[in-house]
């Protein structure tokens, strides 16, 4: 007997196989029970997600033997013949060849004659978008009033292209991407089938990178089994297809939350001697983004696509960001990407977008000049002047130069020391929550990054107690008492006493500054 392909062999074979597609399983069900019946359907949706399965399985809902029915048996000749795609009554029509007029007047003539064993007459049409417009128009009157035993079931990956009289005349159900938690754990399902062991890690692999088509998935299994055969694990997936562990655009992405440019850059240059795809990894990096973002508005909207380690490495690095900056970040990484997609060196852009990210950053946003400015309106005390950049620049000034001042009046008028002595004396005497700033010393504020270090013989104690709990109260209490939105950046130093460092406090006294800031606090008060 000759080898069958997973995605063939395990095709779904009820409307309880199919994976994903509850919502149009369920009304299907429902319809076939209550004989409430269409005479055309239209299943869309993108390529591998089940389709032309959902066609053929309720093709044998109608034609089998003990139909119509919600559970066909599959063991009648009816049902047989029609999951092996050789049903004379069941007749499956490839939009993209058989798209012209003729064909279509062909079928419409032969709609008339009565099914040969069957109940109904089905005709299946894939790519149905493809047939031309003439094809449409000819087929209008049947699809509207077809004899009572004809139905017709359509597939379509671009409902956009089919006429709107053929979609007003059709049933639609739309079939959504399959989540990869359903995908990794069919993949686990016809590994046990096939007794392969397959790791938990390589099966997610693999998910991730079918981006919902689950066909896709079974296809990318067949093929690790062939090339590495028992078992197969996360290493094997990476190698095979070229993709990037999840763990490693989780890495890059907090080195880049953490501006630790060099680090980012580094494991970049590491993914490119590797082999990497330059371009697979920044769509990676991207869809990861777009994780972190729908996780800060609403977290549980992941749980069926990331698995629980990932979700925890979200909720931590979700801390260290606003929504508004990674909304700019996303904007930045689409450009590099769309930059990418023509330049012969993509790594060159790749590192550019890196660098850029890390950058924008620390500078001051127009969201954060507006709070301070309404700050000023208010008559309440700003911390920082960054808001003196605008006025400068009306009065000539140049925007380098003043944004170079203003960052340095911030640094001057924010006592980081200061800061974090009335943090300290806000914490109990006992606990974690001590232990760790015990062990800080402040080094300064790098745009809206409050640095603090550790002396590095102790990093791995003092990493053990930068937990995401302890980081979000210490944020909090900086805000309560500086009156900012900062984001603790730590640092390993092999230069730090065990006692926490102490930074004199300055004087805010730049001629320049002092002019920015009479010159809004007069536009203010006129």
């Amino acid at each position: 007997m000759s080898y069958e392909v997973f995605a063939r062999k395990y095709r779904p074979q009820t409307f309880d196989d199919l994976v994903g597609q509850e919502h149009v399983s369920q009304t299907l069900k429902n319809a076939v029970a209550q004989n409430r019946l269409a005479h055309a359907y239209l299943f869309v949706g993108p390529r591998g997600i089940g389709k032309t399965s959902t066609a053929r399985i309720l093709a044998k809902a109608l034609n089998c033997i003990h139909g119509p029915t919600v559970t066909p048996c599959g063991v009648c000749d009816n049902c047989r013949e029609i999951a092996g795609g050789n049903s004379l009554d069941v007749i499956e029509i490839d939009g993209a060849s058989n798209n012209s007029v003729e064909d279509v007047r062909e079928l419409r003539d032969n709609v008339r004659y009565a099914p040969a064993k069957g109940r109904y007459k089905i005709y299946l049409i894939d790519e149905v978008h493809m047939l031309s417009p003439a094809a449409f128009n000819a087929l209008l009157k049947t699809l509207e009033e077809p004899p009572a035993h004809v139905k017709f079931i359509f597939a379509t990956t671009e409902p956009q292209k089919v006429l709107p009289t053929i979609l007003s005349r059709c049933q639609r159900f739309d079939l959504h991407r399959i989540p990869a938690n359903l995908i990794a754990k069919h993949l686990q399902f016809i590994a046990g089938k096939e007794k392969i062991t397959l790791e938990p890690k390589a099966a997610h692999a693999i998910a991730r990178g079918a981006e919902g088509g689950l066909r896709d998935a079974e296809s990318m299994l067949d093929q690790l089994v062939a090339f590495c055969g028992d078992p197969i694990t996360e290493t094997d997936v990476l190698k095979v297809f070229g993709f990037t562990s999840q763990q490693t655009v989780a890495s890059l992405t907090e080195k880049i939350l953490r501006s630790a440019t060099a680090d980012a850059v580094q494991l970049l240059h590491e993914q490119c001697e590797a082999g990497k795809d330059m371009m697979r990894l920044m769509a990676n990096l991207i869809s990861y983004w777009r994780d972190l973002l729908v996780f800060k508005v609403k977290p549980e909207t992941l749980s069926e696509d990331v698995d629980l380690e990932l979700q925890k490495a979200l909720a931590a690095q979700a801390e260290l960001i606003e929504t508004d900056r990674l909304l700019e970040l996303i904007d930045q990484f689409a450009e590099a990407e769309a930059r990418m997609k023509w330049a012969p060196n993509k790594k060159l852009h790749f590192e550019v977008a890196l660098i850029k990210a890390i950058q924008s950053l620390n500078q001051v946003t127009l969201n954060e000049v507006i709070e301070k400015l309404n700050a000023l309106r208010d008559g309440k005390t700003v911390a920082g002047v960054a808001d003196a950049g605008a006025a400068a620049n009306d009065r000539g000034y140049s925007p380098g130069r003043v944004a170079e001042k203003t960052e340095s009046a911030n640094k001057r008028e924010t006592d980081p020391a200061k800061i974090w002595e009335q943090i300290c004396a806000k914490i109990p005497a006992k606990g974690f929550l001590r232990t760790l700033v015990d062990s800080l010393a402040v080094l300064g504020t790098e745009g809206r990054h409050f640095v603090v270090g550790y002396p590095a013989e102790e990093k791995s104690a003092t990493e053990t107690l930068i937990t995401a709990n302890n980081r979000r109260q210490l944020e909090d209490l900086l805000k309560q008492t500086s009156g900012r939105d900062w984001s603790l950046k730590f640092i390993a130093r092999e230069d730090l006493p065990r006692k926490k460092a102490t930074a004199p406090a300055e004087n805010l006294n730049d001629p320049l500054i002092q002019e920015a800031l009479e010159i809004f606090k007069g536009q203010i008060k006129s």
